[in-house]
């Protein structure tokens, strides 16, 4: 039995089909958005609208930005000589919170998993290996310390290695089978600070 009407309903569902989002917790969002004034509800449409249309991935490390560069790879400040290879970008803004490192990063939008049937070539490898053809020191890996973030290492590891380039791993402050966006800033720092050679 329907208890709202079928627009409030929509809404409801279309927000429950978010991510971490409950039916409880869409219900109260969508209350909320109904007694919200009609200009922010506007505003918040199109936010959403403009960002679906314009954010794109950088064209040097493929995190989203609405840029042809984000702003990590504009800034001259920031070592470029140093790559930290993390699975997304929520996970880049982990360790920026840290306000610690000063490489850049490159964001593979995900990690090798053949039981989902993920491989090499359906993550931003590739691209990675082209920018190490640039002046790069040293490559950070700080995939997840999952099976599938474990196994993306190792073989990121093994197509730098020839290269000559020094290739790091996080240091085990990260817990086995923790998300790195979900981990404090301080055992981050750790994990960085501690990285050991591959």
């Amino acid at each position: 039995m329907e208890y709202y009407s079928r627009q409030i309903s929509r809404l409801i569902r279309e927000l429950s089909a978010l991510p971490g989002i409950g039916a409880k917790s869409a219900q109260r969002l969508a209350f909320h958005i109904l007694n919200m004034p009609e200009d922010a509800v506007e505003a918040l449409s199109a936010s959403i609208t403009d960002a679906k249309r314009n954010v794109r991935y950088c064209r040097e490390c493929y995190t989203l930005t609405d840029e042809e560069l984000c702003p990590i790879c504009r800034d001259g400040a920031r070592d470029h000589k140093v790559i930290m290879v993390v699975e997304n970008t929520r996970d880049l803004a982990a360790y920026e919170k840290t306000g610690k490192y000063e490489g850049v990063y490159h964001v593979l939008h995900g990690a090798i998993s053949p039981m989902l049937g993920i491989g090499p070539n359906d993550i931003r490898l590739k691209e990675l290996m082209q920018r190490l053809t640039k002046e790069v020191n040293e490559v950070i890996i700080a995939t997840n310390s999952s099976l599938e973030g474990e196994t993306t290492a190792m073989y990121i590891s093994k197509l730098i290695k020839p290269a000559g380039i020094r290739v790091t791993r996080i240091a085990s402050g990260v817990p086995v089978g923790g998300d790195l966006e979900y981990i404090d800033e301080v055992t981050l720092l750790r994990a960085l600070e501690g990285r050991t050679e591959l």
